[in-house]
């Protein structure tokens, strides 16, 4: 009986970190990589070991907690796409009430971890659960639940600039801003891989919005973004590695747009995934000219 529990148990939890995604870390990266521009940017290249290492772990039960409110509001939308049949909500495995629960349950961790920053940190924490709930339903009412993404994502900009600094300066909203216009990019580019079945079910996202301009619009925002972050780069008086680590992040952007010239799902979906080395870039380069 001990045994046949224990394996329930199991089957149980690895239930709950598919529902979270973490088998599929690169949204937790995503989220990660603005997150860790401003720590270095506030810390001056030496952030604080604790507030590193809460905002990390942070970083992980956030998008955990993101993904699973996500699959709850799209319950009824994800056995219609071919992408997301499998999810465990969509699936019957995991209940939606169960869901509720894990997403109560990582935010609590998530509140118990910010509850170790300063009082600065901690209300801002409440903008981010909010931030954090509300996004995954926008699709239903908004064209552009991508930049609610940006918003939920980005908001770890300013709550990491406040917790290293105990204030948000206007540079820590311009790398905001860069988080923002960037999510656009990269989740419109993941909603090109699913645009034909949400035009089937109604859901609403940037590349139905954006129809056959969508590739010029990608284009036109991550111009944006490049000089956004040489503004940031201006402000906060960085040098040559930050720059040379912003014509690396540009040459990616080139490499993306090639990926999605056809518009292929599977092209579009790699295009999505290659993002992780554009913010992996641009930390290269803040930590290389910190050094």
């Amino acid at each position: 009986m001990t045994g046949l529990t224990l394996h329930n148990t199991g089957e149980r939890l690895t239930e709950y970190a598919l529902l979270m995604r973490l088998h599929r870390p690169i949204g937790i990266l995503l989220l990660a990589w603005p997150m860790y521009w401003a720590l270095w940017i506030a810390g001056a290249g030496a952030p604080d070991l604790r507030v590193l290492l809460v905002f990390t772990v942070g970083a992980v039960v956030m998008r955990s907690a993101g993904c699973v409110i996500n699959d709850y509001a799209d319950r009824d939308f994800d056995p219609h796409v071919r992408r997301t049949t499998a999810r465990p909500i969509a699936t019957g495995k995991v209940s939606p009430g169960e869901a509720l629960w894990v997403f109560g349950a990582l935010v609590v961790l998530a509140f118990a971890l910010v509850l170790l920053l300063n009082p600065l940190t901690i209300a801002l924490a409440f903008v981010a659960v909010g931030l954090a709930a509300g996004y995954p339903f926008l699709k239903r009412y908004t064209s552009l639940p991508q930049v609610g993404l940006g918003t939920a994502f980005g908001w770890a900009v300013p709550m990491a600039f406040a917790a290293q600094t105990g204030a948000v300066p206007p540079i820590a909203w311009l790398v905001f801003l860069a988080a923002v216009i960037w999510a656009v990019v990269y989740d419109t580019m993941y909603a090109m891989v699913d645009r034909e079945d949400d035009l089937k079910i109604g859901v609403k996202s940037t590349a139905i919005l954006f129809g056959r301009a969508d590739r010029a619009i990608i284009g036109l925002l991550q111009a944006l973004m490049l000089v956004n972050l040489v503004l940031v780069g201006r402000q906060a008086e960085l040098g040559l590695f930050y720059y040379l680590g912003l014509a690396v992040a540009a040459g990616l952007s080139l490499y993306q747009q090639w990926l999605i010239r056809d518009r292929d799902p599977v092209r579009c979906f790699t295009a999505f995934l290659n993002n992780n080395w554009y913010g992996l870039a641009v930390f290269a380069g803040l930590v290389l000219d910190y050094l």
